[in-house]
């Protein structure tokens, strides 16, 4: 500040990770954004949140403080799937732990408030936004009010927020008062009632969750705040859904909190009703009352056009941490420093993922000369680049420009997923711009290779033979990832994800363009634990599919319930969100105790010894003992190997052999090999 000159910032920016400044990191994009706007932009990375001094360290911000827990979401970056403490953080330097609270967001925005009171704290980032109503909150195992109370923040900023972020900081520049500023897309606030005007409509008229017993309906009378100090009980009049009307000027009302809070029913059935108000070119407002107040989102923000999304991207980033990081190393910035984003947003609709419900449907790409643009960028200014790119890619490897063939189909669709049941019609699926984008990114003087490393949507490449052969000769490292994520067409539908068999065409694909090519490579597929729908049966079968395939996962990853997801809802209700919610139905099968969570784990991984004992327990339960024995038939032994203690025990000592020193010729040869934590994370542990 003193060397620019800066007397005060506009702008504060709080954020739970160390500051990288890299398009991937949503600090320095927003910064950078800020900046370009004409805005003093100060950041104040990973704070001490147990003082109020270092929020104070930029001064009073003019206009507001911006708060964000950072790329990830701070109880999914502090805990495994098991509730286990990890002992590690990829946004912090050194990898080092516990440098940010729980429930960040909120802390911060408390401390944010204590600085300088009166100040505006807007909230956001995926945190806020997978909070941003009233949420099942799996790490206490309850159902939680929207963050914006808690925080007690002025705004929140919901999913990608560049539009909003930019309309906020010019109208509080302009004098506006943020009490007055409520109906920017992409935000949510509270307010005491429903504005003059607005048609409300009942979320049981938009999908019925069956008849609502043992309670009064949360539908029929409401309170309304008349002032901080009174309210008064009023009659609320719903209207009939008429045939025809403004769905600028009609709003929504999901169950209030303490319903949703106290029948699941209830919650399943918001849930549902607010994943099918997320198109932005047909959502309405949505309201949800907590207590006396009235919480109001207003409908998602409009997508970026491919021009604003390359200005976006091309901001002078220096693509490095701060220097005052010194030579620690920030782990999430090694794995991306040498990546090139391509795309945002996914149409996937995965049930157990975030990325859809923060970043949208709507794919957003930009444009060829762009991405060429800033790998020659990569390539001119970064020393220690060697020619490889790591990745061109984004949430999705291969949706680069993909989208619905007419705007007008798009902008009504309400389907949660435009590739499952089946891929939608209306999708394009023509990967030529793709395929000339790795083409002539390949083809730039010094670059080497440039690999994909993004996660692959298989059933849509197998659409077009040409881009997987183009894939599989020029940009696999050998090793290739993708995420069938389940064999049984039970759990695949509770994910909204593909059956098998658009698997196995895809690696009849793979296999014969890497013979062609000359090429060794593998797949290596991913699947999920313990997934909402998923029965011990579920998980055997799948476990025979990996024997028979040949396949010892390393990486085991383990459903974790996180806030606003659909498969969070199966999770805490045990109803399906993806169909009409009727009570008296069949419950889904949803593995929640911590025995069957790891039979479950311990099924994806059959080959290792340790799990041979909880195996053979569970066969015999399901009447599958004659999977126990020592043919090629069974899935384990019946005999278990002893472990190095019992060994030592046998040979009459129990203290480690003494190894002769180094050097010497003599010592025994180690190894090592992967094993996985209960989060899906590889670790290592000797041979």
């Amino acid at each position: 500040m003193d060397e620019l000159g800066w007397d005060s910032c506009d702008v504060i920016l709080v954020t739970g990770d160390a500051y990288v400044d890299h398009p991937s990191f949503g600090m320095a994009l927003i910064g950078r954004l800020l900046e370009s706007q004409g805005f003093r932009v100060g950041i104040i990375a990973q704070p001490d949140w147990r003082s109020v001094e270092s929020f104070r360290s930029l001064g009073r911000p003019n206009l507001f403080f911006g708060v964000t827990a950072g790329n990830m979401d701070s109880m999914v970056n502090h805990y495994t799937a098991d509730r286990r403490i990890r002992s590690n953080d990829a946004y912090t330097p050194g990898g080092e732990a516990g440098r940010r609270p729980d429930r960040a967001v909120v802390v911060y925005s408390q401390r944010s408030r204590e600085a300088f009171p009166g100040v505006p704290v807007i909230i956001g980032g995926i945190e806020a936004s997978l909070r941003r109503i009233a949420h099942y909150d799996y790490w206490s195992d309850k159902v939680r009010r929207s963050v914006l109370l808690d925080a007690k923040a002025d705004l929140l900023i919901y999913g990608n927020g560049e539009r909003a972020v930019v309309e906020l900081a010019h109208r509080l520049a302009a004098g506006e008062s943020i009490s007055t500023i409520d109906d920017i897309r992409g935000t949510a606030l509270m307010c005491r009632s429903v504005p003059e005007g607005w048609l409300e409509i009942d979320s049981t008229q938009v999908d019925m969750p069956g008849p609502l017993v043992a309670q009064q309906s949360p539908y029929t009378t409401g309170t309304i705040c008349a002032s901080k100090s009174e309210s008064i009980a009023v009659p609320v009049t719903f209207h009939s859904r008429p045939k025809r009307f403004d769905r600028s000027r009609t709003v929504v009302r999901l169950p209030g909190y303490e319903q949703v809070s106290g029948d699941k029913a209830l919650y399943a059935h918001a849930s549902r009703v607010f994943h099918l108000e997320t198109n932005p070119g047909n959502a309405r407002a949505l309201v949800q009352r907590h207590g006396q107040r009235e919480l109001w989102l207003n409908p998602p923000p409009v997508p970026l056009e491919t021009r604003e999304l390359d200005r976006l991207y091309e901001f002078p980033y220096t693509r490095r941490p701060h220097p005052a990081y010194g030579t620690a190393k920030n782990p999430a910035w090694e794995m991306i420093r040498f990546s090139i984003p391509i795309m945002r947003g996914c149409f996937g609709g995965c049930t157990f993922c975030s990325i859809t419900e923060h970043e949208g449907r709507i794919i957003q790409s930009r444009s060829e000369d762009s991405v060429i643009r800033e790998i020659e960028t990569l390539r001119d200014s970064v020393p220690e680049f060697t020619g490889v790119v790591s990745d061109l890619g984004g949430p999705t490897a291969n949706m680069y420009r993909l989208r619905c063939q007419d705007d007008r189909i798009e902008s009504a669709c309400r389907r949660l997923s435009c590739v499952f049941p089946d891929i939608c019609p209306n999708l394009s699926t023509d990967h030529q711009p793709l395929v000339r984008l790795y083409r002539r990114a390949r083809m730039l003087p010094g670059i080497k290779r440039v690999l994909i490393a993004s996660g692959l949507r298989y059933d849509l490449a197998v659409r077009d033979p040409e881009y997987v052969r183009e894939l599989v000769t020029h940009h696999v490292g050998g090793y290739l990832k993708i995420a069938p994520e389940h064999t049984e067409p039970g759990p695949l539908e509770m994910m909204m994800k593909p059956g098998i068999r658009a698997y196995d065409r895809f690696k009849k694909q793979f296999d014969r363009f890497s013979r062609e090519a000359g090429k060794e490579q593998y797949l290596i597929p991913y699947f999920i634990a313990a997934h909402p729908g998923t029965a011990d049966e579920d998980m055997l079968n799948l476990s025979l599919w990996l024997k028979r395939n040949d396949f010892r996962l390393d990486q085991v990853q383990a459903f974790l319930p996180t806030p606003l997801a659909l498969a969070t809802a199966m999770y805490h209700s045990g109803h399906n969100p993806l169909r009409q919610i009727r009570r008296g139905e069949p419950r889904l099968a949803v593995p929640k105790g911590l025995r069957q969570r790891r039979l479950h784990k311990a099924l994806l991984r059959w080959h290792d010894p340790q799990n041979w004992p909880m195996i053979r327990e569970a066969l015999k339960r399901m009447g599958r003992g004659d999977l126990i024995g020592n043919g090629k038939r069974h899935l384990v032994p019946a005999w278990q190997p002893k472990t190095m203690q019992e060994e030592r025990r046998s040979k009459g000592t129990s203290k480690p052999p003494v190894l002769p020193p180094k050097g010497s010729g003599k010592r025994p040869k180690t190894g090592r090999t992967r094993s996985c934590g209960g989060d899906g994370r590889v670790g290592r542990r000797r041979k």
